[in-house]
């Protein structure tokens, strides 16, 4: 039902207030060279990249970081396996997750190898400091070891886990070594306050509670050098012992900013952006980054992390993914399902459906399919279609008059800016799929309105010409302002919608407040009709594995 148009004052709904530039720093996990990469990789820096691409549309200066861990003992024995340098090794195994970021098409500002010189001469400042400073002595170790992981165990620890991998089940090693030990166990009452103080310091509350549980045991002094191989950063005063690592690789969270060189290009560019915003990790290496990280900043005396966000895992088909069953979502695998549905939709599936919860995600081809078909297909894709369709039939293809109107009680410009602005809240909070599903369900607001105005039917009748140009009206304004939100998920068809509109938008310069003010559309201007999303059939298989894709 309709109910009659009636005139008011758009003036009357203010845009977004706009956002001060202020820094913004983003980091994914650096990758391990030792492994291929897969979903896993795709999914951590997918959520950055979304959420930087949205902050830096919002007018943000974001800084967004990624790259790769080459140190280590595993990338040691893989490369005499293989009658190779570890830095050969490492130089082929890090070009496949920069051909990642380039294939996915990350907007990621830097790239940081931690063979890099720039990585490794701070690191052996930063832990110069550190001994400097009494964080770190000479001691000996004897206990159980997790070779996969690089960790060392308590008896307690390694007894509760069967004296095996709590990671991979293999078998813990008995080692004794003289290491050097970082004292976390004199910031015990620091990183209590820490959580007292910042509840929002590790999310989701899920995981903050398994940190809180564990600092409850009480911490132990942790070793952050070995002896027992040689690719790795030297120790600063005792060659002999190569650094940790995991301490080798958590500083290049500050020597991607040059915080231990003040007098590097990156430091004069970059030390502004510490410290992060957001360090988005997998939950299995939560304890470093909520831990022993913060503690290691705090003997640094370098400002914290202001969230450690540590998301869950995907599953696949209600399988944990796993090398014996063959199920992992690997590169062959995600570039099948680019090139079926498209990048735009694989972004998509991984900010809206993916683990940033306390609950592990469950990859399926028919969910994906389904979303595929429902969000875009149906109603991204149709509601677009329809919308340009109707103006090239009853308006020759030229943006009409809104005239003023108010139609079915629908004050566009109100229910747009307030969609806006929650889903930018939602954004910055680092929920993406609040933020997304609050720009797709403004489209299905759009489609709604449609249905109850029925502008099919007023093109019919001479006298509601106006009536009929204010509704079209205001169906492509407010998808040309829901397009503003989704295009950091999914850039390349939303640009495509935006060409088929007739604007050019340049969302690097950071002018999506003054873009999301109601009235944008040049009145008269020409808009052809777009057909986004083609219509796919459904997969008649359960699940592609790597093998098949």
């Amino acid at each position: 039902m309709r109910t009659e148009a009636h005139r008011r004052d758009f003036s009357a709904h203010p845009t977004m207030a706009t956002m001060p530039g202020e820094p913004i720093y983003i980091t994914t996990p650096i990758y391990y060279v030792n492994d291929k990469p897969h979903i896993g990789h795709a999914y951590s820096t997918t959520v950055c990249d979304v959420y930087a691409r949205f902050m830096r549309f919002a007018g943000c200066d974001v800084f967004f970081l990624t790259g790769t861990d080459e140190h280590g003992i595993k990338v040691e024995k893989s490369a005499k396996a293989l009658d190779i340098t570890p830095q050969e090794l490492a130089d082929e195994n890090a070009k496949t997750f920069e051909d990642l970021m380039s294939q996915l098409g990350f907007t990621n500002d830097d790239f940081i190898r931690t063979t890099q010189p720039r990585h490794v001469k701070q690191v052996q400042e930063l832990v110069k400091r550190l001994i400097d400073a009494d964080a770190v002595y000479l001691g000996e170790f004897e206990g159980w070891y997790d070779e996969g992981q690089e960790e060392y165990y308590t008896e307690t620890k390694a007894k509760d886990n069967n004296y095996n991998s709590p990671v991979n089940k293999a078998p813990l090693v008995r080692a004794k070594e003289s290491n050097y030990y970082f004292r976390l166990s004199a910031f015990q009452q620091p990183l209590e306050q820490l959580f007292k103080d910042q509840p929002d310091f590790v999310r989701p509350q899920a995981r903050r509670n398994e940190v809180l549980g564990r600092l409850r045991e009480g911490l132990l002094d942790v070793p952050i050098s070995r002896t027992n191989f040689s690719w790795g950063v030297p120790m600063p005063n005792d060659p002999e012992h190569i650094i940790y690592v995991w301490i080798d690789a958590l500083m290049n969270y500050v020597t991607a900013l040059g915080l231990a060189d003040s007098d590097s290009d990156e430091f004069k560019a970059r030390s502004k952006y510490w410290p992060a915003t957001y360090h988005v990790i997998g939950k299995e290496i939560l304890w470093f980054h909520a831990v022993i990280w913060p503690a290691v900043l705090i003997a640094l005396k370098l400002p914290l992390p202001k969230c450690v966000y540590a998301h869950s895992f995907w599953i696949r088909e209600g399988q944990k993914m796993s090398k014996t069953l063959g199920n992992f979502i690997d590169l062959p695998t995600m570039q099948h399902y680019i090139d079926t549905y498209s990048l735009d939709m694989w972004r998509y599936y991984m900010a809206t459906q993916g683990p940033l919860g306390s609950t592990d995600a469950d990859f399926s081809s028919h969910h994906f399919h389904e979303i595929y078909s429902s969000d875009l297909v149906n109603t991204l894709g149709n509601n677009a279609s329809r919308v340009t369709a109707m103006i090239n039939k009853y308006f020759d293809g030229k943006i009409p008059s809104e005239n003023a109107m108010q139609i079915a009680d629908h004050d566009w410009p109100a229910i747009c800016n307030d969609v806006v602005n929650t889903s930018e809240s939602a954004m910055k909070e680092l929920d993406l799929s609040g933020s997304i599903s609050l720009a797709i369900g403004l489209v299905r607001k759009i489609d709604a309105f449609i249905n109850l105005t029925e502008p099919f039917k007023l093109a019919k009748d001479e006298s509601k010409a106006d009536e009929l140009g204010a509704i079209l009206y205001q169906c492509v304004e407010a998808l040309r302002i829901a397009s503003l939100l989704l295009w950091p998920v999914m850039p390349t068809k939303i640009e495509e919608l935006w060409r088929a509109l007739g604007i050019s938008i340049e969302p690097n310069t950071g002018n999506l407040h003054e873009l999301a003010a109601w009235g944008g559309l040049q009145l008269g201007g020409k808009v052809e009709k777009i057909a986004l999303f083609p219509r796919l059939e459904a997969p008649a298989e359960t699940q592609k594995t790597s093998s098949s894709a």
